[in-house]
């Protein structure tokens, strides 16, 4: 949690009070604004006006709380930490002027006073206004003088994509190398979080440093090319099929082959390799011999069918595709650890015999693995203490599905397309492979401003330029090799402000400087990196403030294959994707769900493609709560009870009428980022969509409070449970913000599948019904249906809901709300910023132009980036 946040935080258990403290508060506003507003202040009860308690503090606020406040709140010991005694009205100051502002908000909601009848609605509005324009004027104030946020350093995702870009290395993989950025209002792109520490500092230097080292050509050719072709036995290893005579076996003509005709058999290039299992550590299976000596992409060609295992071994052609993938790891065995990730995308493998190719990535001693998706892994159990053993789960209706491989090939690491490659041109130009000169003094001062022309985003003055090159000389002096002493001057460069950080744009008359930028600005926030040429043109000509060359350049952007890592980005923090994988289903619980891969990734892509859409389709903000599509692929359908789909690739489907899902609230993965993989949390997940849809986070709990911890073993409900807990006055009024909206998601389990009881570990419990069965990994499983769920509730304003469907009704009601959020999340991202109290005018502005169309989304975006928000000074032409 930043300083910021913590602050925030205490600002609004500040606010956390019995009704007399709230009172207080409201008092002290009001006279305190009328009087800064020039309105007519009411004595209070015909009292005369003492002296105040400061010199900041208009008299009338002094009187009343002398009258009225100080007993409770003074000093020290001020009830609720409020010491309205030094609490001024100093609006300059920073933190005071939050602090004001929270109060506003307060106001504004209708939660102060907290009895309504004690303001009009006349005189509520009169104290907004003359609170709002006090405000407003102060923080505008600081805004023209220090600007709307201080500079911000690129996240280590943008100085990797930056790098990429800069030096034509696209597969650079530095990032891991920097410390994690630290996260601010949710998202790792503020700027008050971005700090910079000497520590973070040698990390950029070394992760410079090994960037354009990998630039540099290693030798007079590139990295020998090898090719592997695997037949028969050489397809797999190693013989241990980690998983039963079922998870793999060789075939010929659609039967097994045993083990000593395999023997004889090794090299028949008629044998198909069938794999009936899932890949999972410590499971491995992978080509026979083969193993990366380079880095790099090597192209993997193979011949494969889709099949069913029936009784006995046989195979028969499947009825559907099969997805699968490959996985990069270390040749080892289940006792060596490692990284294994997946690489070369995913493909549907079809029925019919045909070859397939893809592109995956290496690293020296890796090799890959066969990683079929969304099938059984067979785990060793222990059965009355025997040895281990295997137990392949029943066969579906029909056989097993999975893929028969009938020969491999391997291709890499595929070379450039000339040599040196471009990275190393990047560095020296037409030196060539021996990076040597005549004449390094003018060779050096050439080829550190061609780099920094290459790297720089915005032109760099004469005078920062001679400190890079007086760093070269010293070292050509010090008797340096000519390429390390080039090397050193450009990994300085890399790691100075000029390439670290995002200049804020500001005043048109400033030129080019501005224009650049802006372009920046606009790369970063929809593609991630560095303008691209095309936006650097635009931007020495000075055309980035022209508003139809901005909205041109936007949809561009937008239309682009970069978009993929705004919306990647944008959804790992903003809606927590980044953490999908963080819990896993408890498998006493949801033993469905063990080691099922792939619906959790598939879950993953459905949001990111979802909210693609929401942008590229121009969708109204109310797709947020409610939509009458998804898009799901074969497993998504079967956990959405959808009819049947074919594939692994996304597909957009009209849901039924009574389908309960729809929208982004009640996604999959939104369900399990907001569940802990054992149990479900009205508290928590109604506060997550307060927070992250609605934008209205509610205050954080007491540190005196204990978490609700659900009974798993099914005796209480969690409403039953909640009821208990929010008992106190205290407890029940901030439950009542957030636990209606999580009550309505109780009909959604762990990972979003649909439920309408509650399960448990415990069979004992009346009203309990026992289910068994044998889970993905071969091992029994016994849990008990429970409680049925309830998902009815009432919002905090007094509307009622039967269930889910007619939350969404409720919710959906107010798309500028919607969008507003949305709209406050995007300013945050893209300048680093969260939206100011003076900015807030133009968002209200922005609302307004996008009303008449239903709030669209992307219409959202393009009114962002040409506000003064977005642009700085004067906005648009």
């Amino acid at each position: 949690m930043t300083n910021t946040e913590t602050a925030t935080a205490q600002q609004r258990r500040f606010f956390v009070r019995p009704m007399r403290s709230a009172c207080a508060v409201f008092l002290l506003l009001f006279l305190c604004t009328a009087s800064s507003a020039g309105a007519e202040v009411p004595e209070p009860l015909g009292a005369e006006i003492p002296e105040p308690l400061g010199a900041e503090i208009p008299k009338p606020l002094g009187t009343l709380i002398r009258q009225t406040c100080l007993d409770c709140h003074d000093g020290e010991s001020a009830e609720g930490g409020l010491d309205l005694a030094s609490l001024g009205f100093t609006l300059d100051d920073r933190e005071l002027r939050d602090r004001w502002i929270l109060i506003h908000d307060r106001i504004d909601a209708g939660e102060m006073p907290p009895d309504p009848t004690m303001l009009s609605d006349s005189n509520r509005q009169t104290l907004l206004k003359a609170l709002n324009d006090a405000i407003a004027k102060a923080d505008g104030v600081d805004l023209i003088t220090n600007g709307r946020g201080p500079l911000r350093r690129l996240t280590r995702e943008e100085y990797e994509q930056n790098l990429r870009d800069v030096l034509k290395l696209p597969l650079l993989d530095i990032r891991d190398m920097l410390p994690e950025d630290r996260v601010g209002h949710r998202f790792n792109k503020t700027a008050t979080a971005l700090d910079m520490s000497r520590v973070q500092l040698a990390a950029y230097l070394d992760a410079a440093e090994a960037a354009l080292k990998q630039a540099m050509a290693d030798g007079p050719k590139p990295p020998l090319v090898t090719k592997y072709r695997a037949v028969g036995i050489r397809l797999f290893t190693p013989k241990n099929t980690f998983g039963g005579p079922k998870a793999m076996f060789f075939a010929k003509d659609n039967k097994a082959v045993d083990a000593k005709e395999l023997e004889t058999l090794k090299d028949d290039s008629t044998l198909e390799l069938a794999l009936f299992r899932s890949a999972h550590w410590p499971y491995f299976g992978y080509p026979r011999g083969f193993v990366a000596k380079f880095p790099g992409e090597y192209r993997v060609r193979f011949s494969a069918r889709a099949v069913m295992q029936t009784d006995g071994h046989q195979l028969q052609p499947a009825t559907k595709p099969l997805p699968m993938t490959f996985r990069a790891r270390k040749p080892s065995g289940p006792d060596v650890s490692g990284d294994v990730r997946g690489t070369g995308g995913i493909m549907d493998i079809q029925p019919k015999t045909a070859i397939y190719e893809t592109t995956i990535q290496l690293l020296p001693t890796e090799t890959f693995e066969y990683s079929l998706l969304g099938l059984p892994v067979p785990l060793a159990r222990n059965v009355n203490g025997g040895p281990p053993t295997y137990r392949y789960p029943p066969f579906p209706e029909g056989g097993q599905p999975g893929v028969a491989f009938q020969w491999l090939e391997i291709e890499g690491p595929l070379p450039p397309e000339s040599w040196p490659p471009p990275s190393h041109r990047v560095l020296f130009d037409d030196i060539g492979l021996e990076v040597t000169s005549k004449n390094p003094i003018d060779d050096a001062g050439r080829l550190l401003r061609r780099f920094v022309n290459l790297a720089a985003r915005e032109p760099i003055p004469e005078q920062a330029l001679v400190r890079f090159e007086q760093l070269i000389e010293r070292r050509l002096k010090q008797g340096s090799p000519f390429s390390e002493a080039m090397l050193a001057g450009y990994k300085t460069f890399l790691c100075s402000s000029h390439f670290l950080y995002l200049r804020e744009p500001s005043d048109p008359a400033t030129g080019n400087i501005d224009q650049y930028a802006i372009a920046s600005r606009l790369s970063h926030f929809l593609a991630n990196t560095r303008p691209d040429p095309a936006l650097m043109e635009l931007a020495t000509a000075g055309q980035l403030r022209d508003a139809d060359t901005l909205r041109r350049e936007t949809d561009r952007l937008i239309s682009s294959p970069s978009f993929d890592r705004f919306v990647e980005n944008f959804t790992d923090y903003w809606l927590d994707l980044r953490n999908i994988r963080r819990d896993e289903a408890d498998i006493r619980l949801h033993p469905e769900y063990r080691f099922d891969d792939y619906l959790v990734e598939s879950m993953e892509r459905e949001t990111r493609a979802f909210f693609t859409a929401m942008i590229r389709d121009n969708l109204s903000a109310g797709v947020l709560v409610d939509a009458d599509f998804v898009y799901a692929n074969d497993r998504l359908a079967l956990h959405y009870a959808l009819d049947p789909l074919s594939g692994s690739q996304l597909q957009k489907v009209l849901l039924p009428d009574d389908s309960p899902y729809g929208g982004l609230l009640t996604q999959a993965a939104i369900m399990k980022v907001t569940a802990n993989g054992t149990s479900t949390s009205p508290v928590i997940r109604g506060a997550w969509i307060m927070e992250r849809l609605l934008g209205q986070p509610p205050p954080p709990p007491p540190t005196s409070i204990p978490a609700v911890e659900p009974d798993i073993r099914g005796a209480r409900t969690i409403r039953e449970l909640l009821a208990l807990h929010t008992k106190s006055d205290s407890c029940a009024g901030c439950h009542a913000r957030f636990d209606p909206i999580g009550f309505a998601l109780e009909n959604f389990d762990v990972l979003g599948g649909w439920r309408i009881r509650y399960r448990g570990t415990e069979k004992h419990f009346e009203n309990t019904v026992p289910v068994t069965g044998i889970d993905r990994a071969g091992h029994d499983f016994a849990y008990t249906l429970a409680e049925p769920v309830d998902a009815s509730g009432q919002l905090l304003d007094g509307r009622r809901f039967r269930d889910i469907h007619k939350l969404k009704a409720l919710l959906a009601s107010n798309t500028r709300q919607l969008a507003g959020n949305l709209l406050h999340q995007f300013t945050l991202y893209s300048t680093g910023t969260p939206v100011r109290f003076s900015d807030r005018a133009e968002i209200e502005s922005i609302l307004d132009a996008c009303e008449s169309d239903g709030y669209r989304v992307r219409d959202l975006i393009h009114s962002l980036v040409q506000s003064r928000i977005f642009l700085g000074k004067d906005g648009c032409r």
